[in-house]
C-alpha cells in the first residue's frame, strides 16, 4: 500500500508532466516550474478525484496562500481521508 505522499507524488508528476520532481513538505508553489494557478487547479482536480475527496473553496484558497506548502496539502488530505 502507498502511502498518501507518494501518491500526491505521483499526481504531482502526472500533472506537472515531470516524473523527476521531487517535493518536501517545504516545497512551495515557487519552487516548482511550471506550477501556476491553472496547474494548481488541475492538481486540486487530480487530487480529489485520486482520492475521492472534495476541497472547500476556503481550502483551496488557503492552499494558495502566503505560508502554505506541501506539507499543508499532505495535512489537509490525510484529514479528508480519515
Amino acid at each position: 500500500m502507498q502511502s498518501v505522499e507518494n501518491e500526491i507524488q505521483e499526481v504531482f508528476c502526472e500533472v506537472l508532466q515531470d516524473d523527476t520532481l521531487a517535493l518536501t513538505e517545504s516545497t512551495t508553489a515557487a519552487d516548482v516550474d511550471g506550477w501556476d494557478s491553472l496547474i494548481h487547479i488541475n492538481l486540486i482536480i487530480a487530487l480529489e478525484r485520486r482520492f475521492g475527496i472534495k476541497f472547500a473553496t476556503a481550502e483551496i484558497s488557503r492552499l494558495n496562500s502566503a505560508g502554505a506548502n506541501v506539507g499543508t496539502l499532505y495535512e489537509l488530505v490525510h484529514k479528508k481521508i480519515r
